[in-house]
């Protein structure tokens, strides 16, 4: 069964910093990319960036360039995203999720966590 478990969210003032995990299980690390996607109250899901099977960052959204940073680790059979000088607008539930690497389709998706940015 593949499960993929978020945790790191919580509330920040603005300019202040979070790092968000996800946990993969049921699932080789050596098989999945794995993207992040962020959903604010009254807007569509929206994708943050993405990472492939040997590291190599897909691009991320314009919104969050030179501010987010997705890594993963093997040890950990992890992906992280480290998001530095939030924002209020980057207030949202933010998901990750296993996806087709050539697509960026999601496959598996994870539960939310919430950031909340505080002016």
């Amino acid at each position: 069964q593949v499960q993929l478990v978020v945790s790191g969210g919580g509330s920040v003032q603005a300019k202040g910093s979070l790092r968000l995990s996800c946990v993969v299980s049921g699932y080789g690390y050596s098989r999945y990319c794995v993207g992040w996607f962020r959903q604010a109250p009254g807007n569509e899901r929206e994708g943050v960036g993405g990472i492939s099977r040997d590291g190599g960052i897909y691009s991320y959204a314009d919104s969050v360039k030179g501010r987010f940073t997705i890594s993963r680790d093997a040890a950990s059979n992890s992906v992280y995203l480290q998001m530095n000088s939030l924002k209020p607008e980057d207030t949202a539930m933010y998901y990750c999720a296993i996806v087709y690497c050539a697509t960026m389709n999601v496959r598996y998706w994870g539960q939310g966590t919430q950031v909340t940015v505080s002016s």
